[in-house]
């Protein structure tokens, strides 16, 4: 992108929310999609759209607006994620982080490094590890934690944030044994002899949390302004927020007070900190930046840790999975949501999990069922559907809240886990997009990276980022580009009421604005895996320019 905005000198993490009011700009040099057309130019002023359309016509109408030649990279509409978690995107930056972890043995190698780099005897806590692709075949144990770390209490968890490893000393710290029994919705791995292994599952993670200390309120607030700079980064304007605390958000309007908030966020908050929403509905700062919609529930853990609850067995464990949360808990919230206007996200990834959430719902309207379909509750995730449910989405006008990277990751894992006939209904995006039904893409980081060029790859194309699928990945479920440019835009402003203001540049409309390195409706597949975001504007103001 060439150097036109001269007030801008802008490093590759520069973020300049509220530190400029929103600017005159005059945005043209490369394809511009609204969401409805391509367009030449976009003429914007105080934070809105003033006109897109002809070059001349845009220039004409802000005379003297800064101007933002594209140089050929790719504006569209603001791009939101559906469903991510914000101060776990900081604190992922800020802690041990074990994304892309090759083995168990290379696990036990960065978690030496880690102790050895911040020494001390508190314990250390760490996540990102998947080991579906290792070599090793299995979970971490304990033992591999002691061979880096005998000494200190250590808990790590999995990227899906539905299972940890602990070591010995953390057991031991929380008291964990043979004789241990496991709480609802939680299951202890252990081995020949009965020993725990360190492996936790869903629930019974909580035996071993209450021994990792909390953050410190400064940490948190860090945390809150990391991952939303770099969700400003990488071209995201937005966020749907899930299972937050109440002190996050309060954070993030401190943030917003001060001019220092880079993205709009819509929470949906933790059932213990969800009283007030429950009660009096959604809510929003005098920013507008950050709004309460309502709440996030569990249903049922995830499928690479065996939790998703199942209609049948695994077909390669034994089980059917976890349920989470109580079905008359569930159905007590849900009555005070429809009392109070309170919008529902419940993670659901399994066919039984998802089948308990539908009808969980249609029970809660069954004496207005119209009701429901403006009450637009959320399925978060909804990754595997047994066929007689797909329908039910679009009929009951629940939003299906879907992330297209967890398919490209778990789809060389899912036909163990699931066999080939409950496929046909795992991660459908395509099926459920014909029966209507509305579709909020999203990442769910930190689980994933949190890129919405890897989301927009992955929901078109369906392969890995190599490139590579499997003859059992079920690319019929791909989505056209245009699709998958509506997952990303239209698909979230309507999963939290926002569709008259965002998800398309039109005049009157906020300008929030995302510029990639690539037209992601021509380039190839390849190349939109190795792109980047140029820009981000939010409401008419630049948060992120990468350096030049």
């Amino acid at each position: 992108m060439r150097a036109s905005l001269k007030w801008l000198t802008l490093s590759a993490a520069a973020f300049v929310a509220g530190q400029a009011a929103a600017q005159e700009l005059l945005i043209h040099g490369g394809p511009i999609y609204t969401g409805t057309a391509k367009v030449e130019a976009l003429a914007v002023k105080d934070g809105k759209v003033a006109f897109a359309g002809p070059l001349a016509q845009a220039r004409a109408a802000v005379p003297g607006a800064q101007d933002v030649d594209l140089a050929g990279a790719a504006a569209f509409p603001g791009f939101v994620d559906a469903h991510a978690h914000l101060s776990g995107v900081g604190f992922r930056e800020m802690t041990l982080s074990l994304e892309g972890t090759p083995s168990a043995a290379a696990l036990t190698e960065r978690l030496k490094t880690w102790a050895a780099e911040h020494p001390g005897t508190e314990p250390i806590s760490g996540r990102g590890w998947i080991e579906t692709h290792w070599p090793e075949k299995r979970f971490p144990t304990r033992a591999d934690l002691d061979a880096a770390v005998p000494d200190r209490p250590v808990a790590l968890t999995r990227a899906d944030g539905h299972a940890l490893v602990a070591n010995s000393k953390m057991l031991a710290l929380a008291g964990l044994t043979a004789g241990t029994e496991a709480p609802s919705g939680g299951q202890i791995l252990k081995d020949a002899s009965g020993q725990p292994t360190g492996m936790l599952i869903d629930n019974a993670m909580d035996l071993v949390a209450g021994k990792i200390p909390p953050p410190t309120p400064a940490q948190r607030a860090e945390a809150v302004r990391r991952g939303a700079d770099l969700y400003a980064s990488r071209g995201w304007t937005g966020l749907h927020n899930m299972s937050v605390e109440a002190a996050e958000v309060a954070d993030q309007k401190a943030l917003a007070a001060a001019g220092k908030l880079s993205v709009r966020i819509d929470n949906y908050l933790r059932p213990e900190d969800g009283a007030q929403v429950l009660s009096a509905g959604p809510s929003q700062d005098p920013t507008g930046l950050v709004r309460v919609r309502g709440v996030k529930m569990y249903m049922d853990g995830a499928l690479g840790s065996r939790g998703a609850a199942l209609l049948a067995p695994y077909s390669d464990a034994e089980g059917t999975g976890l349920i989470l949360t109580p079905r008359a808990q569930i159905d007590a919230a849900l009555a005070k949501a429809r009392a109070s206007g309170a919008q529902v996200a419940i993670h659901a990834i399994g066919d039984r999990g998802n089948r308990i959430v539908l009808d969980a719902y249609q029970q809660a309207f069954a004496d207005d069922p119209a009701s429901l379909k403006a009450a637009r509750w959320r399925v978060e995730h909804a990754q595997i559907l047994a066929p007689e449910d797909l329908p039910r989405f679009a009929r009951m006008g629940v939003v299906a809240s879907m992330q297209p990277s967890h398919a490209i990751g778990d789809l060389y894992f899912a036909p163990a886990r699931l066999g080939e006939d409950r496929l046909k209904g795992a991660y459908a995006w395509e099926s459920l997009l014909k029966t209507g039904a509305v579709i909020a893409g999203g990442s769910d980081a930190p689980v994933e990276k949190g890129d919405p060029l890897v989301e927009f790859y992955a929901a078109a194309y369906r392969h890995d980022l190599a490139g590579n699928a499997g003859a059992d990945w079920g690319l019929d479920e791909a989505v056209t580009r245009a699709q998958a440019l509506a997952m990303f835009t239209t698909g979230p402003a309507y999963a939290a009421f926002r569709e008259a203001e965002l998800g398309q540049l039109a005049p009157g409309r906020p300008a929030d604005i995302s510029v990639f390195s690539v037209d992601l409706m021509t380039a190839p597949f390849a190349d939109i895996a190795k792109a980047h975001a140029v820009m981000t504007i939010v409401g008419g103001k630049v948060v992120y320019e990468a350096r030049k």
